[in-house]
């Protein structure tokens, strides 16, 4: 099969850090398939098991188009889906996020793109993208780096809790700090690790002095290699986001670490995270703290919660994931 494959920011690798993209590239180049890669994103010549042409013209797509069996957008796009459209090849869209704005409101592209959706074949990362889309998708939840974070199960667990993300207002590290805060005045004084950076870094800083909670929490900056080791060594991950996440890959990953899981329930974090944690509402700060409190101190909670978690990560391994985008991709032809 030759695949079209169409992502607006794509790296095959960074850093030790595999992009989505990158991970279902590699697997369907494995599985035996030939890909192209079409990208808007800028960037140097990688050695990778397949083509990558960064901003193609409106004729080299269509010829790419035409020399490939399918078409496979991953996340919608109207500046490549709409001349693909009809050029008679089988298009199948994997929608990683809400079609909406920022702000939850939906723009005329956003009412373009719902209104094309019929013409492809469509897959969600999780049901709850699904049940936003006005027609029928295969859900199929994102992969994770297992090279990276797995086989740590039995790592040494010196820390209790990470976080791992951006530090912007949506993924709400400023929670965590509150919910320690609360954590604190009970007696509960847990060792914090935040890895990642962005545009709160200062603030967040700002904020550990003023709840004093400097002995308990450290930044470690965003960890390029040795993330899964890093992440090993806590026995718990939270993942505090205010806005409801499509997906959570972070969540698959600390799993597969051997971390248990506290996170906010809305949107389809909770898919990720599976019968393998704790979840509280977004912005709950109490609830929070109440979710942590119990995974500190219930350690037989948290072995009963992890010990489902091989069985859980198996329908999120790249193999099993890519093979299943391949299913799409076959019956999208056959139809």
């Amino acid at each position: 099969m030759k695949i079209l494959f169409y992502s607006y920011a794509f790296a095959p690798s960074v850093g030790g850090i595999e992009t989505v993209g990158g991970i279902l590239a590699e697997q369907f180049v494995r599985l035996g398939s030939t890909v192209t890669v079409v990208t808007h994103t800028p960037g140097e010549p990688v050695s990778a098991g397949y083509e990558i042409v960064r901003r193609p013209s409106l004729g080299k797509l269509r010829q790419l188009a035409h020399n490939s069996t399918i078409v496979f957008q991953n996340n919608i796009s109207l500046r490549t889906l709409l001349p693909l459209l009809f050029c008679r090849k089988p298009v199948v869209v994997a929608h990683h996020t809400w079609l909406t704005r920022a702000n939850g409101r939906r723009s005329w592209q956003d009412y373009l793109k719902l209104a094309v959706l019929p013409m492809c074949h469509n897959i969600s990362i999780s049901k709850a993208v699904a049940e936003t889309l006005p027609v029928k998708s295969v859900v199929i939840g994102n992969p994770f780096q297992t090279g990276e974070f797995m086989g740590l199960r039995d790592s040494p667990r010196t820390r209790d809790i990470v976080f791992m993300g951006r530090l912007v207002s949506d993924k709400g590290c400023d929670l965590l700090l509150l919910a320690l805060s609360l954590l604190k005045g009970e007696g509960v004084c847990p060792t914090v690790s935040i890895i990642g950076d962005g545009a709160e870094l200062p603030a967040l800083k700002c904020m550990v002095d003023e709840l004093g909670l400097s002995h308990q929490v450290v930044f470690l900056g965003a960890v390029r290699e040795g993330r899964g080791r890093e992440v090993a060594r806590h026995r718990i991950m939270v993942i505090p986001s205010r806005w409801a996440e499509p997906f959570g890959v972070v969540a698959l990953e600390g799993l597969a670490a051997g971390c248990v899981i506290a996170a906010s329930s809305g949107g389809g974090l909770p898919e990720a995270v599976g019968p393998c944690g704790v979840l509280f509402p977004n912005g709950d700060v109490e609830a929070m703290a109440s979710a942590l409190k119990d995974l500190l101190t219930l350690p037989a909670l948290r072995e009963e919660l992890i010990s489902n978690s091989a069985r859980h990560l198996r329908s999120f391994e790249p193999e099993f994931v890519a093979k299943k985008y391949l299913d799409v991709f076959q019956s999208a032809l056959h139809r």
